[in-house]
């Protein structure tokens, strides 16, 4: 009996109240998000307030996107699934000449549940029709080993 409440003893003092998070991308997106301005800040703006873009559009070279996730471990039952709390990309749109034409910040809220078709292709011919018939005849007599003509 002593043994298992010095177990639970120790289990509960390793336990902390304090959640591990993981933070992937850059941090406080929406403070800098509101330090840039629409026809005055310019490329060399951008990169010295946020820094880098995480990804640069391959259609529109203008386009860039900053990206900022949090993840959050969730309780010892859940056994170390984490629970995304925070989910923000921002994405700045340049003009030719480098100045700041659009920007837009999207939240966790914004993310939509795509629903994908899990049925299959079936194939739309048959083996059975003419022109199959004639072409394994030809294949087959390709295919087929060479007579021994001798003479």
């Amino acid at each position: 009996m002593r043994i298992i409440l010095i177990f639970s003893f120790l289990f509960t003092l390793n336990c902390s109240t304090n959640k591990v998070s993981n933070n992937h991308g850059f941090k406080s997106l929406q403070s800098k998000y509101e330090k840039i301005t629409i026809n005055k800040s310019n490329k060399n703006d951008i990169l010295e307030t946020i820094g880098p873009p995480s990804s640069i559009s391959n259609f529109d070279t203008n386009k860039w996107f900053y990206i900022e996730r949090t993840k959050t471990n969730q309780s010892i039952i859940k056994l170390g699934i984490k629970k995304l709390n925070k989910n923000n990309i921002l994405v700045v749109k340049f003009d030719n000449k480098g100045i700041l034409q659009d920007k837009k910040i999207l939240h966790l809220e914004d993310m939509e549940n795509l629903k994908f078709d899990k049925g299959t292709t079936e194939k739309n011919y048959k083996q059975n029709n003419t022109l199959f018939n004639i072409m394994s005849s030809l294949r087959e007599k390709i295919n087929a080993p060479t007579r021994n003509r001798s003479k």
